[in-house]
């Protein structure tokens, strides 16, 4: 739990008795390879801290064919977010891409929590500013730059993401076809 403090800690300033409180409305699992944790089926029930391992966030197109929003690794945060925020069905799917140790908060708790600790707004904000930065240069470097750039980009800003993870999930997050990437890899 010490990654989460952590975490909270450097984001928000709250006394211990607030942290106390925060950290009551978390719950540690260990999520398998491979497992959905949300299969696009109902409502976003819970925000995930990763401690170990790599989640992943995607979309499935009606050809069946996945495209990946966001990863979240060690010390980050994932939901399927619009899920989360409007409470409708979820559009995209999670997925736990290594064996990964969890914190979760359920939906109910984290906005219970925003009415108990105030500081807690302060960090729904922080969280959602992350978000919404992370997506629009996503969306930025989609439209604007090719595979190869796009790719030196992942390169340079999030290596992990190519290191740990196999070529599909990574064309999958470049949107590009696996032979496309590996044409990439071997310029």
């Amino acid at each position: 739990m010490k990654q989460l403090i952590t975490y909270i800690s450097d984001r928000i300033d709250v006394n211990e008795s607030e942290l106390d409180t925060i950290l009551s409305f978390f719950t540690f699992e260990k999520v398998p390879k491979g497992k959905q944790i949300n299969a696009g089926i109902g409502q976003a029930q819970k925000l995930y801290f990763v401690c170990k391992g790599c989640l992943r966030v995607f979309y499935i197109n009606e050809a069946g064919q996945d495209s990946t929003r966001y990863f979240a690794f060690e010390n980050q945060f994932a939901t399927t977010l619009v899920s989360f925020i409007q409470g409708e069905n979820a559009e995209e799917h999670m997925q736990a891409l290594e064996m990964s140790d969890v914190y979760s908060i359920k939906h109910r708790d984290f906005y219970a929590l925003l009415e108990q600790v105030p500081q807690w707004e302060k960090f729904y904000r922080k969280y959602l500013e992350f978000a919404y930065i992370n997506n629009t240069n996503r969306l930025f470097a989609m439209v604007t730059m090719d595979a190869g750039m796009r790719y030196r980009q992942l390169l340079s800003q999030s290596p992990q993401i190519v290191r740990r993870l196999p070529n599909k999930i990574v064309a999958s997050y470049l949107n590009i076809s696996q032979e496309t990437l590996s044409r990439i890899k071997a310029k």
